[in-house]
């Protein structure tokens, strides 16, 4: 299979899906049920994505390394609350400093 041919379908496939939405009858997504799991479902996407980089390998192993304690220093500064770029650059300093000693 050749790229553009992989290309020309993801393209069918995304425009269907996007016809697929708005066919959706209009009284299915009042619904409250629909409403909380469409406001949970990002979220929980977000997160699954996180682990899966954070203790993943790309080989289905689990890891533990210096991502894991730069993800916990993230953690940390968001329950004390700082600001967004200061979880960042806690982050970042964390896993620099862990994967500089060693680990």
């Amino acid at each position: 299979m050749s790229v553009w041919i992989a290309i020309g379908l993801t393209a069918v496939g995304c425009y269907l899906v996007k016809l697929l939405g708005l066919l959706v009858p209009a009284g299915a997504l009042e619904r409250p049920l629909v409403q909380r799991l469409s406001a949970l479902l990002p979220v929980a996407l977000l997160a699954a994505l996180t682990v899966q980089q954070v203790f993943g390998d790309g080989n289905g192993a689990l890891v533990v390394d210096a991502r894991v304690a730069g993800v916990a220093a993230a953690g940390l500064a968001l329950v004390f609350r700082a600001p967004f770029l200061v979880v960042i650059a806690a982050a970042v300093a964390v896993t620099a400093g862990v994967r500089a000693l060693g680990g």
